[in-house]
C-alpha cells in the first residue's frame, strides 16, 4: 500500500483547490493570504485578497500606507487585530529587514501577528521549510487517521498530532503536503459526514474502520456565551453626524462607530440608557439632542460574547460650547464610506435614512 505522503500528494496534484495565492506564490502574498485566513473561510477570504492586493501590490506599499486605510479595505473580514498586526509588520520588515519577509518559521514568529501555525504554513508554502503547520482542518484529519479520542487542546492531543505532523512532512515538498491536508479537511474530511469514500487516506484512517469518525475530533464543550444589549445614536447636525473612534486596543480597535454603550439592568428604559451611555461618551446631556427615530435593532456575536445593538436617529439641538473629545468627530455624511468600520456600525450608517 503506497505511503500516505504519495497518496495526499498523488489527491492534491490532481485536485488543489485553484487559488490566486498559489498560483503565484510569492511571499508576499502567501503571508497575506494566510493573516486572512485565520478563523476565516477562504469563500470569504478571497474577493477581500484581491482587493488587497490591488491596492498593496507589494510589500513596500503596504508599509507606506496609513493604518486607517488598511483597515477600511480589511473592513467586514472581521478580527481586524490581523490587519493592524499585518501593517506593523509590513513596516518593520521595511524599516529593521532590508524588506526582505524572514525565510524560516523561527524568524517568522518574531513578527506581529504570527504565531506558530503561520510561521510554519509561510515558511513551509512559501520558502519550502520542512515545518509542520496544523490548523483546525488538519487536526481533525490526523485525529480520525490515529483515532485519537483525547479533546482538542490537551497536552497528550496536541503532542501527539504535532509529533504526527512532523513525522510525515515529505523531503522537497512540505509546502504542497501541507496545502494538500489543508484541502482535504476542507473538501472531504468534514466536521460531520465526511465524504470518506472519496478519501485518498481512507485505508489508513482508525476513525474510519471503527466507525466513529463522525464523533472525532473529541471538542469540548464551551461555556455559552454572555450577551449585551448595547444603545447607539446617530446624531445628526447640518449635513454631519458625530462618530466616535475607538481605543486603540481591545475589539475593533480604531475603528470608527456611533457614540454609546452597554445598557445596565437598571436602565429604566432603553432610551433612558441611551442618554446615560452618550452622555459619558460625549459630555452632550440630554437638553442637547432629540431622538428622531429607530434605525433599528443588530444582533451580532463575537469571539467571546454576543450583542444586540439599539439603534436610534437623532439631531442636535444645540452646539455644545466644550470641544469635542479626541476620539469624536463630526463627518460630513457624504464621507461615512471613507472611514472603516465594524460590521453593525456600517449596517447603521447605510440604513441612517431607511
Amino acid at each position: 500500500m503506497a505511503s500516505i505522503q504519495t497518496l495526499l500528494l498523488n489527491w492534491y496534484d490532481k485536485n488543489a483547490r485553484v487559488l490566486p495565492w498559489r498560483s503565484d506564490p510569492t511571499p508576499y502574498k502567501v503571508w497575506v493570504s494566510e493573516i486572512m485566513l485565520q478563523q476565516t473561510r477562504v469563500e470569504t477570504v478571497l474577493p477581500y485578497f484581491e482587493r488587497f492586493l490591488a491596492r498593496f501590490p507589494d510589500l513596500t506599499s503596504l508599509a507606506a500606507a496609513e493604518l486607517e486605510e488598511v483597515l477600511r479595505l480589511w473592513e467586514g473580514l472581521g478580527y481586524y487585530s490581523r490587519a493592524r498586526n499585518l501593517h506593523k509588520a509590513a513596516r518593520k520588515i521595511v524599516d529593521e529587514l532590508d524588506g526582505k519577509i524572514p525565510d524560516s518559521a523561527d524568524a517568522l514568529r518574531k513578527l506581529p501577528g504570527i504565531g506558530e501555525y503561520t510561521a510554519a504554513a509561510i515558511a513551509s508554502i512559501a520558502f519550502g521549510e520542512a515545518a509542520a503547520a496544523i490548523d483546525g482542518n488538519i487536526r481533525r484529519v490526523y485525529a480520525r487517521i490515529l483515532g485519537q479520542t483525547q479533546p482538542i487542546g490537551t497536552r497528550q492531543f496536541e503532542k501527539e498530532i504535532f509529533d504526527y505532523a512532523r513525522s510525515l512532512l515529505p523531503p522537497g515538498r512540505a509546502g504542497d503536503f501541507t496545502q494538500a491536508l489543508m484541502d482535504l479537511g476542507a473538501t472531504i474530511c468534514l466536521p460531520q459526514n465526511p465524504l470518506c469514500e472519496r478519501c485518498p487516506l481512507a485505508f489508513h484512517c482508525t476513525a474510519r474502520k471503527q466507525g466513529n469518525q463522525n464523533d472525532l475530533p473529541v471538542v469540548p464543550k464551551k461555556a455559552p456565551l454572555p450577551h449585551y444589549d448595547v444603545a447607539v445614536a446617530a446624531i445628526l447636525w447640518q449635513d454631519r453626524v458625530l462618530l466616535c473612534r475607538r481605543d486603540p486596543d481591545g475589539v475593533l480597535a480604531g475603528l470608527w462607530e456611533f457614540p454609546g454603550g452597554k445598557l445596565k439592568p437598571t436602565d429604566p428604559s432603553p432610551e433612558a440608557g441611551l442618554a446615560r451611555v452618550l452622555q459619558a461618551k460625549t459630555n452632550l446631556t440630554g437638553s442637547d439632542w432629540k431622538i428622531t427615530g429607530k434605525i433599528g435593532c443588530f444582533p451580532h456575536a463575537y469571539t467571546h460574547f454576543k450583542i444586540t445593538v439599539h439603534a436610534w436617529r437623532a439631531e442636535l439641538i444645540r452646539q455644545p460650547e466644550d470641544e469635542l473629545a479626541p476620539n469624536l468627530r463630526w463627518v460630513p455624511l457624504a464621507d461615512l464610506s471613507s472611514f472603516p468600520m465594524g460590521k453593525v456600525a456600517r449596517l447603521i450608517s447605510q440604513k441612517i435614512f431607511s
